[in-house]
């Protein structure tokens, strides 16, 4: 029996200091979708997660709580457990900083670190953010020795401690880096670590403490705990059981595939953590990955700051699978999002109800009305069956393309191109037309069929992003077949004769206005009114579009050219979604002309074509005559 192939993959280990907020959860779901295709695909996966307990934030935290240490981080850890299993996050091993294994294995690290004369005795000085737990230059504070992360006052902090030599790896990461082009991802991502950090050379940095003593004990130095960077990072390999009497899985599962991390702590990632392994003669992980922040309106999220969404709110609110689908398809992996409930709530209204809820409802009723004792066998082919059936019999390979390199955003995308085709489909066969004389039963029988199919493979797809809407749609087809993944790439596995079974909603749409209640209404109130003199500073015209092309890793985004009369301008839309490029040529659209041009993905955009929009469709503003481009509209 061939052996099943290997797969690796890490969260980073959360800082217990409080509750984790919704930003945390977005790391983990990416990282759990992954864990569930690969084990889907066939892959021995091993998913790690886990919190890193350690540290004077922790002490001080516990001292104001009137509780030790362990005692603060247990309750801690007891949530961050409870939210990953609301979240249905399916990790295979749980490791925290604090677990006998874990200490035990970092202070032999340490001390072989040591022998190897990777490690020595000094003394430093320098600013440190206690929040952040970070140390910090002065330069790199400025004027008002403020933390540039959390914005606290830093203390200057001078300590006898041990080093690790990390300029001593700087060349040789630098070639690992510049010869392994995956090794850091996103491109950007990499260039960063080399231009902003690793060329301008490494200093040497300190990996003990002597100032407080919640930390893993230096074995052979008992004034000092091993600082964060040898005793948190080392747990991607303590976990596998790395200088154990049991190091099996570390044999098994060593070099990671994926460590997934934040953009905050590639740094960490890719410098100090690889340098470590070069010192103890280990492979380094084949990719690090730093994906964007969820932000909220007024920036990045942070617990020493107080403005978190919590996602057990949420999910309590909306289910787990609408939150998922959320965090996955609103942000394009690797860049910044924005979170709000009203986003999430349109999506789920948009995609979820009126998308996939509505897809699924329509087609059970219908097969239900039509065929109660399942679809027969005796069926006909038509118009429309093999744009239907091309399309889905595509999307298989096309999302598992996409997964594989990690693009959440765009596979999504994808399925939800085929939900919309199949919708479509419903509207150009019209089953309840054909319903009407017997004549078409077996041409209504082959729609039936086409339409349970294609949601068949759908729901296969979207099992690693949304664990629990596929088992509701299998029930409701009547099928608990066929429904593993590679049967996603056959069609016409949907057994016939089945009787489907109506159930509830899958997701009910939410009335935007009642559930956000005087958050919109407040928006509402707050826009404010203009004169007749600000309306005339803007300038619009007709515009007549002459080229139109998707923006490579943004599916929101459209790149136009728009013929202005005698000149040419270049947009940058938000309508990919709603418009195929290609069905764009030659429309006429109202363009604002002297917008101050803006970068969007690196390209410019020259103005803006207006729209309007209900949260559930768009439409582009035209003029009911046709013009000459370049009109002036007043």
């Amino acid at each position: 029996m061939q052996e099943k192939e290997k797969f690796y993959i890490t969260t980073p280990i959360y800082y217990p200091s409080d509750k984790l907020h919704i930003g945390h959860s977005y790391t983990t779901v990416a990282a759990d979708a992954l864990a569930r295709y690969k084990r889907l695909r066939g892959y021995d996966v091993m998913f790690l997660t886990g919190t890193d307990e350690h540290g004077q934030k922790i002490q001080l935290k516990a001292e104001e709580k009137g509780v030790t240490p362990k005692e603060y981080v247990d309750y801690i850890v007891d949530g961050i457990k409870k939210l990953w299993k609301t979240m249905d996050i399916s990790y295979d091993k749980f490791i925290r900083t604090t677990d006998d294994y874990h200490v035990k294995a970092v202070q032999k690290i340490f001390k072989k670190l040591y022998d190897n004369g990777d490690i020595y005795k000094s003394e430093y000085e320098g600013w440190y953010c206690t929040p952040c737990e970070s140390f910090w230059t002065k330069t790199q504070l400025g004027d008002d020795n403020k933390c540039p992360d959390c914005g606290r006052e830093c203390s200057l902090t001078k300590e006898e401690s041990y080093f690790f030599k990390l300029s001593k790896y700087q060349d040789r990461l630098i070639k690992y880096i510049e010869e392994h082009d995956d090794f850091i991802k996103p491109v950007s991502r990499k260039n960063e670590m080399l231009n902003n950090f690793l060329r301008p050379g490494l200093e040497d940095i300190a990996v003990s403490r002597t100032t407080f003593n919640w930390g893993v004990p230096v074995t052979f130095d008992d004034k000092h705990v091993v600082y964060v960077w040898i005793d948190a990072l080392s747990n991607y390999i303590t976990a596998l059981g790395y200088l154990s009497d049991d190091d099996s899985n570390f044999k098994k599962f060593w070099p990671a595939n994926l460590h997934l991390v934040g953009k905050e702590i590639v740094r960490f990632h890719t410098i100090i953590w690889p340098a470590m392994l070069m010192a103890l003669g280990l492979e380094l992980p084949k990719q690090v990955y730093g994906h964007g922040w969820l932000l909220l309106q007024g920036g990045k999220m942070s617990k020493s700051k107080g403005n978190v969404v919590d996602p057990n709110i949420l999910v309590n609110k909306y289910g787990v699978d609408a939150v998922r689908y959320f965090l996955l398809r609103e942000v394009s992996f690797g860049a910044d999002g924005v979170f709000s409930n009203e986003a999430l709530i349109t999506r789920i209204n948009a995609d979820l109800a009126n998308d996939l809820g509505n897809l699924v409802s329509r087609t059970v009723a219908m097969i239900d009305k039509y065929f109660p004792e399942g679809i027969i066998d005796d069926r006909e082919k038509g118009d429309f069956d093999d744009d239907l059936i091309n399309m889905v019999s595509k999307l298989p390979q096309e999302v598992e393309n996409l997964l594989d390199g990690y693009q959440f955003t765009n596979a999504l995308s994808k399925i939800w191109d085929c939900i919309s085709r199949t919708n479509k489909y419903i509207d150009e066969t019209m089953p309840w037309v054909l319903a009407k004389d017997e004549k078409n039963r077996n041409r209504l029988a082959m729609v039936m069929y086409n339409l349970a199919e294609a949601l068949r493979i759908i729901s296969i797809l979207i099992e690693p992003f949304m664990p629990n809407t596929p088992k509701k749609i299998w029930e409701q087809l009547g099928i608990n077949e066929n429904t593993a993944w590679d049967m996603s790439k056959t069609w016409g596995l949907y057994p016939t004769n089945r009787k489907v079974r109506k159930g509830d909603v899958i997701f009910p749409r939410i009335d935007i206005q009642k559930e956000l209640g005087n958050e919109v209404k407040q928006q509402e109130k707050e826009i404010p009114t203009i004169t007749i003199d600000e309306f005339s500073k803007i300038e619009l015209k007709l515009a007549k579009i002459i080229k139109a092309e998707k923006v490579e890793g943004a599916d929101k985004l459209l790149k136009l050219r728009l013929k202005v009369g005698d000149q040419e301008k270049q947009v940058v839309s938000g309508i990919a979604k709603y418009y195929e490029p290609e069905n764009l040529i030659g429309r006429k659209v109202v363009f604002v002309s002297n917008l101050k041009p803006a970068k969007l993905r690196g390209i410019e955009s020259q103005g803006m074509i207006l729209a309007a929009s209900d949260g559930k469709d768009l439409g582009l503003v035209t003029v009911d005559k046709d013009l000459e481009d370049g009109t002036r509209i007043s």
